[in-house]
């Protein structure tokens, strides 16, 4: 099981969300920068990005520090949020960002997508799909469509894209445990696509019943936070991959 870490900006600080409510956030480090200097001294290698003031807006917020931490770090760090073009995307790429994810773009101007699997490849194009209840949400989670997220993943990966990240908004930051049927029925639904579990992740037990149902890698956040899934424990289980 692959393990990405991962750290949500708001205001230039590290915050969690539950269930992707801006009005409950929990500050996790005033400085993202030490947080994910930590999560590489630990031994992981990946770090998932999360810009929720540019989810909201609709536009790159927290870029410097971002850059600040690709340049500090050699994690492969994968971002999210307010990605609305292929002038952020490049931005992004040439900054230090390994991949970027798309999420609201994805249901709002699939053309998007297709431009950027075609100029910058399906390696540095993931696409986020968030939801309740089996439907799509957007516009950092406070617009709710009336679009499946089966549907729109079968559209995307139409278009050429691998990789997805899957949500069940529900989940998120309550450390309720995964949407395991939703993720497992998605990733045998879609075998060609790789599946990063997303949302409520909350110890070993959930990454191992993940795992068996062919989930080969998931996006920790709160409990890496609290403690209940500490970074030397991730590190263990994404250094036993395979």
């Amino acid at each position: 099981m692959q393990i990405i870490p991962a750290i949500d900006l708001k205001n230039q600080e590290s915050v969690r969300l539950y269930q992707g409510d801006f009005n409950q956030t929990t500050l996790i480090s005033e400085s993202p920068v030490k947080q994910a200097l930590a999560i590489e001294k630990a031994g992981l290698t990946s770090l998932h990005l999360v810009d929720l003031d540019g989810a909201k807006s609709g536009r790159p917020i927290n870029r410097s520090i971002i850059q600040q931490i690709c340049a500090q770090t050699n994690l492969a760090v994968e971002v999210g949020g307010g990605i609305r073009s292929l002038s952020q995307i490049n931005a992004y790429l040439t900054s230090g960002v390994k991949r970027v994810i798309l999420g609201s773009a994805a249901l709002n101007d699939p053309e998007l997508v297709q431009k950027a699997i075609r100029q910058f490849g399906a390696d540095q194009i993931v696409v986020g799909i968030d939801g309740k209840a089996g439907m799509v949400a957007v516009s950092g989670w406070l617009e709710q469509s009336r679009v499946k997220m089966a549907e729109l993943m079968a559209s995307m990966v139409s278009f050429g894209v691998g990789t997805f990240i899957v949500t069940d908004i529900s989940r998120d930051g309550t450390m309720s445990g995964p949407n395991v049927a939703q993720l497992s029925n998605l990733q045998s639904r879609f075998k060609e696509a790789t599946v990063i579990a997303s949302g409520g992740i909350r110890n070993v037990a959930d990454l191992n019943q993940l795992a068996d149902t062919g989930i080969k890698a998931a996006i920790v956040g709160r409990a890496m936070a609290t403690g209940d899934l500490p970074l030397s424990t991730l590190a263990e289980v994404d250094q036993n991959v395979g």
